[in-house]
């Protein structure tokens, strides 16, 4: 049901892009109007969660930890999987972004038949996690080309790296190919494994088809359809200098690119996939484990009135005497 749902919300996407493009004829709206709209509520979407979570009190030093923590000299301290510096804690940060390090300690856990907790080898999801992502961003990287006069350096460059195989006469590019490869391996995985699908819900399933819907209209604009990169050179750089200018030579799946794209940025502030910021704002990660060198007091703790035994004995000591209990002071 949940996917359902959520292949319908994208068809609906799609299907008021084509309605509102080929029969309405509002082309400014959904080449101009939405990009615009689209990234306002993106950075603004963006910004908030971000300020949101840095207001968010840590009064705790909470990072997750799996190695051993700094101590005696003599026994030797996991520098990186229990930080005790900032330096080893921005190393660690940079493995879990770039390389996903703690996805690749993924194992899966089963019952055998005997009732024993069996351990298997599973690094899949750590591996098209990795491509998925990578590939997102190098595509990204690659579509500056649209956004800049001159192009970049650096983009020219991975273009050619990116392009290095040649098929029926034009250039293949690998991540686009890989970012698909990896989108449905990890739609695939929520639908095929049962216990991720019954927890898997429609904001599970949505920015999964939403990127697979991006990079399946990207790759037929490339290879089947040819879109007219000028006329999208002019409508990109005519949105970056606040000129916007609509070419008559923009396809139909350019238009179910362009409103896909739209969507998921809208979508994005509000999403699961806040977590590309999330990790950096996380006290799990960010955090060092220092505790045993330095003491961490709470400065939201209230100053509480205290009532200490000696007090209370003052208090009560004639009817701690009538009773027999013992006095520590007995005036």
């Amino acid at each position: 049901m949940n996917v359902a749902v959520a292949l319908v919300i994208v068809l609906a996407i799609l299907a008021i892009a084509y309605v509102g493009v080929e029969l309405l004829g509002l082309a400014f709206v959904f080449s101009v109007v939405l990009p615009y709209v689209a990234v306002a509520v993106f950075v603004v979407g963006f910004i908030y969660r971000i300020v949101k979570w840095a207001k968010s009190p840590v009064p705790f030093r909470i990072p997750t930890t799996c190695g051993q923590q700094k101590s005696l000299d003599f026994i030797k301290q996991n520098k990186i999987e229990n930080p005790s510096s900032r330096g080893w804690v921005i190393v660690r940060m940079a493995l879990e972004v770039l390389c996903f390090r703690s996805l690749f300690r993924n194992s899966s856990a089963e019952l055998t038949e005997k009732g024993d907790l069996a351990y298997q080898w599973e690094k899949w999801l750590w591996l098209f996690a990795l491509v998925f992502h990578w590939s997102f961003f190098f595509v990204i990287i690659r579509h500056m080309r649209f956004f800049t006069d001159p192009v970049p350096g650096f983009v020219t460059l991975w273009e050619k790296i990116d392009g290095v195989f040649w098929v029926d006469l034009q250039q293949l590019y690998l991540t686009g190919v890989l970012l698909l490869v990896g989108i449905t391996f990890l739609f695939i995985r929520r639908v095929v494994i049962p216990r991720v699908r019954y927890i898997s819900l429609v904001n599970d399933f949505l920015p999964l088809l939403l990127i697979m819907g991006i990079a399946i209209t990207g790759l037929m604009m490339r290879y089947l359809t040819h879109a007219d990169i000028s006329a999208i050179k002019e409508l990109t750089m005519g949105l970056i200098t606040f000129h916007p200018v609509v070419p008559e030579d923009l396809s139909m799946v350019f238009y179910a690119h362009l409103t896909l794209v739209c969507s998921l940025l809208i979508y994005f502030p509000m999403s699961k996939l806040m977590h590309a910021a999330g990790i950096f704002m996380s006290p799990t990660r960010n955090m060092a484990n220092n505790n045993r060198m330095e003491r961490h007091i709470n400065p939201w703790n209230p100053e509480v009135e205290v009532h200490t035994y000696e007090q209370y004995e003052d208090e009560f000591r004639d009817k701690m005497r009538a009773v027999g209990l013992p006095l520590e002071k007995d005036i």
